[in-house]
């Protein structure tokens, strides 16, 4: 098998062919070293691969599973229809992600990139903490006598938030909070599970109180959170 590498922005091309077969040990090498070199992305381009049989397929799978062991993406790109067949036997076609055209499998690297940018805010935004003094109400989820208390919260993210003025409930604890957000004031309630308590000789200033994770929050109630989060740390923030 021979193989011609090019490079399209920061994707390495490899041109695979000839037969993909026992004597296809380039193939892993020259991966490896794209490796080595810092390219993460790779794409190995099939128009012109004769065939490939079982041990070209182990080739592939040693080749894809060094690419992701470096958290790398490796994509497939023009095979040809007489190769279709083995792709799907060997189930590399549920594994690895194959495009028609090469044009396609390089967009498609491309969009990666975007969808995981937009996860990585997400994620950032629904874990930005704001320091605020709320009066919230609090009770026990499951103790049927337990009647809500007025407690704060100290600090508020879209997953959880720190409450000050409580010390009955322990880890593990199931709690439901009420609490009502400015400017609107509209109430929402959330269930919670206390997820760390302070100590108190040595973390004085937190004492008495919790810290809480949200659990089964919705989409919407998450979303008032995060909106309420993200205008008041605009009006906090300083240059």
């Amino acid at each position: 098998m021979e193989i011609k590498a090019r490079q399209h922005n920061n994707i390495i091309i490899l041109d695979l062919s000839g037969r993909i077969d026992i004597n296809s040990a380039n193939l892993v090498e020259v991966v490896g070293q794209c490796i080595r070199d810092g390219y993460s992305d790779i794409l190995c381009n099939f128009e012109e691969v004769e065939s490939i049989d079982y041990m070209g397929i182990s080739a592939i799978v040693i080749a894809y599973k060094e690419v992701v062991n470096s958290q790398g993406r490796m994509r497939f790109a023009n095979i040809p229809a007489h190769l279709k067949g083995i792709f799907s036997i060997s189930g590399l076609d549920r594994v690895i992600e194959s495009y028609g055209t090469e044009d396609l499998a390089i967009n498609s690297f491309k969009e990666d990139k975007i969808i995981e940018n937009i996860k990585k805010m997400q994620l950032r935004r629904r874990f930005k903490r704001l320091p605020v003094g709320i009066k919230i109400e609090l009770k026990n989820k499951y103790d049927k006598n337990a009647s809500f208390s007025k407690v704060d919260i100290l600090n508020l993210s879209a997953v959880g938030a720190y409450i000050y003025g409580c010390e009955k409930l322990k880890l593990g604890d199931d709690v439901i909070l009420r609490m009502k957000l400015p400017p609107k004031l509209e109430e929402i309630e959330i269930e919670a599970k206390v997820v760390w308590l302070p100590d108190k000789q040595i973390q004085r200033q937190l004492h008495p109180g919790m810290g809480v994770e949200f659990s089964n929050i919705s989409t919407p109630v998450q979303q008032k959170l995060l909106e309420f989060i993200e205008r008041n740390l605009s009006f906090t923030s300083t240059d």
